[in-house]
């Protein structure tokens, strides 16, 4: 029988505390570490033993790591007395923040020679889902290494994704946080443009939110294998037509009435101009 594995859990911040509550109770036991002398006495209170260094984590099995950046990821695992300097073969350290994916394609090369495996696997979903245990984690590792660390994930996360080799999880992490900040700067114009139209932005929020969880907001329209354009005989392309002809009329409505209220409305209109080909559904006549 494959013995339960040790727990170790760096950086208890917003992010880290709740991930790493969840592991309480674990039977293979959790050491938990953090610059904070107080942020760790929680979990010592709920059993877990608290490390006065990055040496003693390193003797958990499976160690997951939720710092601010690059520069403390690569500290907390290759500086002077990192985890590298102490782990044993074997160990999998987890890196959860949101980093360059080069970083963790590089710190798992460097640390491969010992039989240290870096998995990257961030995290989406907030401080909130990952106290319920609702987050969804991005893996980048190699099979039996992601098989490996699958249970205790689902501790903190209801979706474990496989992404790929090392690197994979920061890269879906990115376009995932992408596609995030993309729509705040269009909810930004959206509000704009209501607000020069004479509008409740209180109501309007209410709007977009109630529809949104109804129709899944842009998730909705991400079904699709590839990006390339659709064949002809696809039964889902009469679906995304017509979703190309309801988009391209409203945006020609919205931005209409913007230029009726001399508001500017840039990303609406890249959004018109491209909508087509982003659905994979462009016009007759133009390159598919």
């Amino acid at each position: 029988m494959t013995a339960i594995p040790r727990l170790g859990y760096i950086g208890l911040g917003n992010q880290g505390a709740p991930m790493a509550k969840r592991y309480l109770g674990w039977p293979g036991g959790l050491t938990v570490f953090d610059l904070r002398t107080e942020a760790m006495a929680p979990f010592v209170e709920g059993g877990a033993a608290a490390a006065a260094s990055l040496a003693e984590v390193a003797d958990a099995d499976i160690i997951s790591v939720t710092v601010l950046d690059d520069a403390q990821v690569r500290s907390v695992i290759v500086g002077d007395d990192g985890l590298a300097a102490h782990a044993k073969p074997g160990t999998i350290i987890a890196i959860h923040s949101t980093i360059s994916d080069t970083t963790a394609v590089e710190l798992a090369r460097q640390l491969e020679p010992q039989g240290v495996y870096v998995v990257d696997a961030p995290v989406s979903g907030g401080a909130g889902a990952a106290a319920e245990g609702e987050l969804a984690t991005m893996v980048g590792a190699d099979d039996e290494t992601f098989q490996r660390i699958k249970e205790p994930f689902r501790r903190w996360a209801s979706l474990v994704i496989h992404a790929g080799e090392p690197g994979a999880g920061t890269r879906m992490k990115l376009a995932r946080n992408m596609l995030t900040f993309v729509s705040y700067a269009a909810a930004a114009e959206a509000e704009k443009l209501a607000e020069a139209s004479g509008l409740s932005l209180r109501a309007l929020a209410r709007v977009v939110r109630h529809s949104d969880a109804l129709t899944g907001g842009p998730g909705a329209i991400m079904f699709r294998e590839t990006t390339a354009p659709m064949k002809r005989d696809d039964p889902l392309r009469p679906l995304l037509e017509h979703t190309r002809a309801l988009g391209e009329k409203d945006l020609g409505l919205a931005l209409a009435l913007g230029e009726s209220l001399s508001v500017e409305l840039p990303l609406a209109r890249l959004a018109l101009e491209r909508l087509a080909a982003g659905l994979g559904v462009p016009h007759p006549g133009l390159a598919e």
